[in-house]
């Protein structure tokens, strides 16, 4: 896998836990395109440990999620589907279906394979799945929808020198609250 990955490219000041680079104590995950679809390998921190020498369920969880919107981003820039004014992304999660199909090893680097499967302009759907030495870990199906900030404050997100994360109204962006789903 050469050259930026989709995140590094097209969302580089992201702060994800998962996928977002400007997060020093994320996942940074990075996918690439490939011929049917996006891929991407993680291998796991001890940290991830369930407590069972497996990989906990809620990375897993992550890990998928952020690689369906690897999928769904780059869906999105193929189609002329930008971020709305005042998004970030042009897409957000909007549901999540995971089924975990067998326990996965906490020290193996992990295959992540993804795909749009729908897309209209409201509304993706990708699937995703975590395999190792080609046999399928987990698999989810993502839907994601259209984001824009509709007469929203956005809240500005910075990390203090401790990981803390601190989230503060952005006046520069409008009045109101939260992040509105589109569509």
């Amino acid at each position: 896998m050469d050259g930026l990955s989709i995140q590094e490219r097209l969302y580089p000041g992201l702060a994800c836990f998962g996928c977002g680079q400007a997060n020093a104590k994320g996942l940074k995950l990075q996918s690439y395109p490939a011929a049917d679809g996006v891929i991407a390998s993680f291998t796991p921190w001890p940290e991830h440990d369930n407590g069972l020498g497996y990989l906990n369920g809620g990375i897993i969880s992550t890990v998928l999620d952020c690689h369906s919107a690897a999928a769904v981003i780059l869906e999105a820039e193929a189609r002329g589907w930008p971020s709305l004014p005042g998004a970030a992304l042009p897409y957000v999660t909007a549901g999540l279906d995971i089924r975990y199909l067998r326990p996965t090893p906490l020290f193996e680097t992990s295959e992540l394979r993804g795909r749009v499967v729908e897309a209209d302009e409201a509304q993706m759907t990708a699937e995703v799945e975590l395999v190792i030495d080609e046999r399928v870990r987990a698999v989810a199906t993502a839907v994601w929808k259209r984001s824009a900030l509709r007469g929203a404050m956005a809240l500005s997100t910075t990390f203090t020198s401790s990981g803390a994360k601190s989230a503060k109204p952005d006046s520069s962006r409008g009045s109101g609250a939260g992040l509105l789903m589109g569509g």
